[in-house]
């Protein structure tokens, strides 16, 4: 099930599933973290987790440092894919980096169970504060670009 999720004046898109959420990584989503992505990704994982609970039942199994990591990283991969199609300017591998990004679109955070890569990212959510400050600072819409 789709959820829209109004916070900071961004409509973050969001999909609730048994053991996963899929975030969808837009402008919205990138306006609502510019310049504030620590606080606004504790408020937008508190939030969605509280959904989840309270629509299955039960809480989602996945601490919050490492949803943030994982949808950090994808941020971050989509940011560094479009900066890239903006300099290189050869045709193939922007078709290939455009692939990419059409894949990187949405962010599936699942539970171990149905996520194989889940340790990878519980390995690195202690990490978090890191990778919150490698996130650009001028990542807003005007960054993005349709592929």
């Amino acid at each position: 099930m789709d959820k829209i999720y109004e916070l900071a004046g961004n409509k973050i898109k969001v999909g609730l599933e048994p053991q996963l959420i899929r975030v969808y990584s837009n402008a919205q989503l990138w306006a609502y973290l510019d310049g504030k992505a620590d606080s606004r990704f504790e408020l937008l994982i508190k939030t969605i987790k509280a959904d989840y609970e309270q629509h299955f039942g039960k809480a989602l199994a996945i601490s919050n440092a490492s949803l943030i990591v994982e949808i950090l990283v994808h941020v971050y991969c989509d940011y560094l894919g479009l900066s890239f199609n903006r300099i290189v300017r050869i045709k193939w591998m922007q078709a290939l980096v455009k692939k990419l990004l059409k894949r990187a679109e949405v962010v599936d955070c699942g539970e171990k169970e149905v996520d194989s890569n889940r340790w990878v990212w519980d390995l690195l959510a202690s990490s978090k504060s890191i990778f919150t400050w490698i996130l650009p600072k001028n990542l807003n819409a005007k960054n993005i670009k349709q592929y």
